[in-house]
């Protein structure tokens, strides 16, 4: 077996320092890059919802079951109502 090889103090400081750099730089890269991935994670969910519900829609339609009838706001009749007259 081979003696371990002494490595020079400047190699040594050289590793180290890189891989603390390394840290540092990938702590401030993922502080950066978190609120951004929450809010495509925000924005997948919306849209994911909506799409359940289109398909929810969707199925209903194609079974021909009840149709879903839109909420229409109490105060939004009242003024087509009174625009009709």
């Amino acid at each position: 077996m081979v003696p371990p090889v002494q490595v020079s103090p400047l190699i040594k400081t050289a590793r180290w320092s890189a891989l603390i750099v390394g840290i540092i730089y990938g702590k401030k890269r993922y502080d950066y890059l978190k609120p951004i991935a929450e809010e495509e994670r925000k924005i997948e969910e919306a849209e994911k919802k909506e799409r359940e519900e289109r398909e929810r829609i969707a199925k209903q339609l194609a079974e021909g079951s009840h149709t879903p009838t839109p909420h229409i706001h109490p105060f939004t009749w009242l003024i087509l109502f009174t625009h009709a007259s």
